[in-house]
C-alpha cells in the first residue's frame, strides 16, 4: 500500500512513516497544503491521509480541489477538530474517514487498510449486477430488464451502495454514514423516504421484489429465492 501523508509536524510525520513501513507499506509526505496538493494529483496513491489544519492550504481546502478534479483516491482526516460539525464538515468536504486527535496508531492503520481495500474492490466493480438489476458506476446508468430507470443522485448512490452489499443486512446506521455521510442519527425519516422512492422505481412494475426490509435490522437487496 502507498500511502501520502500531508501533515506539517515533522516529528508525528516520521515517526507515523517509520510506523507504515513497518506494516508493509509506503508512506510519501508532503509538509504543507500547497504540495499535498500537487502530490495528491498524482496516481499511483491508495490513501491519502490529511491532516486538517496545515500552512499555506488546510486540508479541507486540499480535499475540495482533489474531488472538484474528479481524484478519487480515499481520503482520511486527522485532526484535533472533534466536534460532531467538524467531522460532518470534513466528510462533506470529500473525506472518507475522519480521525480525532490524540489517536492509537492501531486504529490510523486500520482505517487506512479498510480505506485502500474499498477502494481497490470499488475501482474493480464498475458494474454492480443483481438478477436482472444492472447499476453502472462509469455510466452512472441503472436499468432493469434492459429498460432505463432515472434515479436522482442520492437514490442512485443508495442504491448502489445496497448493491454493492448485495445479500447482505444493510444497518440505517451503515446507511446514514456511508449514503448520507451523517455519524450521527439525525432522528428523521429520510431513509424511510428514500427506499420507498427507491423501491417504488426499481420494484414496482416487476414481479420479483428485489429490494427487501429486514424486520428490525435494515434492508437488503437480492433475488428472492423461489
Amino acid at each position: 500500500m502507498r500511502v501520502l501523508l500531508v501533515e506539517d509536524e515533522s516529528e508525528v510525520a516520521d515517526y507515523l512513516k517509520k510506523a507504515f513501513a513497518e506494516n508493509g507499506h509506503i508512506v510519501d509526505i508532503a509538509a504543507d497544503g500547497e504540495d499535498g496538493l500537487a502530490r495528491g494529483r498524482e496516481s499511483g496513491y491508495d490513501v491519502l491521509i490529511i491532516d486538517r489544519m496545515l500552512p499555506k492550504m488546510d486540508g479541507l481546502a486540499i480535499i475540495e480541489a482533489l474531488r472538484s478534479e474528479d481524484v478519487q483516491t480515499p481520503v482520511l482526516i486527522l485532526s484535533a477538530l472533534g466536534e460532531v460539525d467538524d467531522r460532518v464538515e470534513g466528510l462533506r468536504a470529500g473525506s472518507d474517514d475522519y480521525l480525532t486527535k490524540p489517536y492509537a496508531y492501531s486504529e490510523l492503520l486500520a482505517r487506512v487498510e479498510a480505506l485502500a481495500r474499498r477502494g481497490s474492490s470499488e475501482e474493480m466493480a464498475s458494474r454492480l449486477v443483481v438478477a436482472d438489476l444492472e447499476l453502472n458506476r462509469l455510466a452512472h446508468s441503472v436499468s432493469r430488464a434492459g429498460k432505463e430507470i432515472v434515479l436522482q443522485p442520492r437514490e442512485f448512490r443508495l442504491l448502489e451502495y445496497l448493491m454493492s452489499h448485495a445479500e447482505q443486512v444493510v444497518t440505517r446506521t451503515m446507511l446514514l454514514e456511508n449514503v448520507w455521510d451523517y455519524h450521527f442519527d439525525p432522528q428523521t425519516n429520510v431513509i424511510d423516504v428514500h427506499i420507498s422512492r427507491l423501491r417504488s422505481k426499481i420494484d414496482k412494475t416487476y414481479d420479483k421484489q428485489l429490494l427487501q426490509t429486514v424486520r428490525g435490522a435494515g434492508y437488503m437487496i437480492r433475488e428472492p429465492i423461489s
